[in-house]
């Protein structure tokens, strides 16, 4: 602020003339703008998720092998034979007749022709709870839809190329439950498996959030195993807050949010047992019409043959599927085996097979070793969310 020094040496200046005279630079101020605002977009990046960042997918279509012949490589005798045998062909051809090529490529699937897919064997997923899809509460976090519609089944699924949604080749898609209860093996699952085998994780172990980010570090996609009444509880008990097919609904409501607390970073919910509760209209619409309000999905087992979820689902606008085995059912290598041979059938057959199983040393072990085979048979293994997205045949 100008002022004339030479007729006012001594006057005191005010707080105002004081700041202005020590204001900032031009240069200076638009320094500290700049850095200001790279900060900012830094921490607004790092907080965004990326579903298409990663590994990268190829797609490769690879040509069957054919012998090449020239007249390098063609003795001069062989060669009008050899003409004469195209000639024919060629004549057959044209007369409509079919060649033992030909009648080989009719016969051979569509799938079998297309282009192969290659994917990351772990595609490794940001670790939860994600703020935008998570509602704080004092007791746990709860899934919610985020302000701009983002459900938790589309920030914590993991991202199946649409080449691979699209795809005719068969797919296959393996929850296995009950991690999170033995260290030893949910670490053994987490390492052995492959990404796209999803995890059912049980709400009662000690360190569940961490086994979860490990899991979802690898690739793994996570649901939420639920508690369920089963026929002959509490003889049968799977374990506290079950819900109960004859609890009133404000209280199953309490005993799912409760679970739902345990952790986060699931796409949705499995049963776990509820052959009495899934076959009660009553205690089940409450349920549906919860997971449907929180962003989720629902899977099912096959355990239970006359569940109402499907027809209940649909009502609540709820995408529900169900599993067509328990791979596991038998807990034997060889029973897991034929069960998994099973899988590969119904894929082949149908577009898409889901089966479950538990993650015991015997399933980590069959699975890991069968799914090794997958690729050169044209069928993929994609997580579960891939079934409820796209085509189903």
């Amino acid at each position: 602020m100008p002022r004339d020094e030479l007729r006012q040496p001594l006057r005191k200046r005010s707080l105002r003339e004081r700041l202005w005279s020590r204001r900032p630079g031009a240069l200076a101020a638009a320094s500290v703008s700049a850095v200001a605002l790279f900060v900012a977009g830094g921490i607004w990046l790092a907080r965004i998720p990326h579903p298409f960042a990663g590994e990268p997918v190829i797609v490769a279509a690879i040509p069957a092998v054919q012998d090449l012949t020239t007249a390098s490589v063609t003795p001069p005798e062989d060669q009008a034979a050899d003409t004469e045998a195209v000639i024919a062909e060629n004549s057959a051809i044209a007369d409509g007749e079919s060649t033992p090529e030909s009648e080989a490529t009719e016969a051979e699937p569509a799938y079998k022709r297309e282009a192969s897919i290659i994917m990351a064997a772990h595609r490794a997923m940001k670790p939860a709870p994600i703020p935008s899809v998570t509602e704080a509460t004092d007791d746990g976090p709860l899934p919610r839809i985020s302000d701009h519609g983002k459900r938790p089944f589309d920030v914590y699924s993991q991202v199946t190329p649409l080449a691979v949604i699209s795809s005719n080749r068969p797919k296959i898609a393996i929850l296995l439950g009950g991690m999170g209860l033995n260290a030893r093996l949910t670490a053994k699952a987490t390492k052995d498996l492959p990404g796209d085998i999803s995890f059912g994780f049980a709400p009662y172990g000690n360190n569940l959030q961490g086994d979860v980010n490990q899991a979802r570090a690898k690739g793994h996609e996570i649901m939420l195993q639920v508690p369920m009444e089963p026929v002959g509880y509490p003889g049968t008990n799977p374990g506290p807050n079950t819900l109960l097919s004859d609890a009133p609904p404000a209280k199953n409501i309490e005993s799912l949010q409760w679970l739902m607390k345990r952790f986060s970073g699931y796409s949705g919910i499995t049963n776990y047992m509820g052959a009495r509760f899934l076959v009660t209209a009553d205690a089940l619409q409450p349920v549906m019409g919860e997971l449907k309000k929180r962003g989720l999905v629902y899977l099912e087992d096959a355990t239970v043959s006359l569940t109402l979820s499907p027809r209940i689902g649909e009502a609540a606008r709820l995408p529900v599927r169900r599993a067509s085995i328990v791979i596991d059912a038998d807990p034997t290598a060889p029973a897991i085996a034929e069960a998994l041979a099973q899988l590969e059938k119904e894929a082949v057959a149908n577009g898409i097979a889901i089966g479950t199983g538990s993650g015991l040393d015997v399933t980590i072990d069959t699975v890991a070793e069968w799914a090794k085979d997958l690729q050169e048979k044209g069928i993929l293994l994609v997580p579960v969310s891939a079934s409820f997205k796209g085509r189903q045949s």
